[in-house]
């Protein structure tokens, strides 16, 4: 599926090609923290796939529990967020946040991850897996 986005502000665009099926909802701490709430959405997207039209991201590189560490994209005017994916050489996956993109409500998740952290007012949602992690 053809996607394309932009930023609050509209200062970064882009269009990307993803799959559907791989939208996902992240409940780990971390994503809680950097979204300012329960959960991020986002969908992977191979960086052959993924095309900036306008504007240049600025990156925070967060480190991980694990010690790994994500590039955060964002854009530096209105804050919007993009995408994390890894730091370093090596072909890219972008985690691209669904709610930037003009087609968002067509990106259902299918799963969630890091489960055993989601917030427990937060209501089961039936449509979707769900895997459960240890934090550690």
């Amino acid at each position: 599926m053809k996607i394309d986005g932009a930023c609050h502000c509209g200062k970064i665009t882009y269009e990307a090609e993803v799959d559907q099926a791989q939208v996902s909802i992240c409940h780990c701490h971390d994503c809680q923290t950097l979204t300012g709430t329960a959960f991020r959405v986002t969908i992977p997207v191979a960086e052959a796939n993924f095309r900036l039209l306008s504007g240049e991201p600025k990156i925070y590189v967060k480190t991980a529990e694990s010690g790994n560490k994500r590039a955060q994209a964002f854009c530096g005017d209105c804050g919007t967020q993009f995408y994390a994916t890894s730091v370093g050489d090596g072909p890219k996956i972008y985690g691209l946040r669904t709610g930037t993109a003009r087609q968002r409500d067509q990106l259902v998740p299918r799963t969630e991850v890091w489960h055993a952290s989601a917030l427990p007012w937060l209501p089961e949602m039936q449509c979707i897996e769900t895997t459960i992690e240890r934090q550690s």
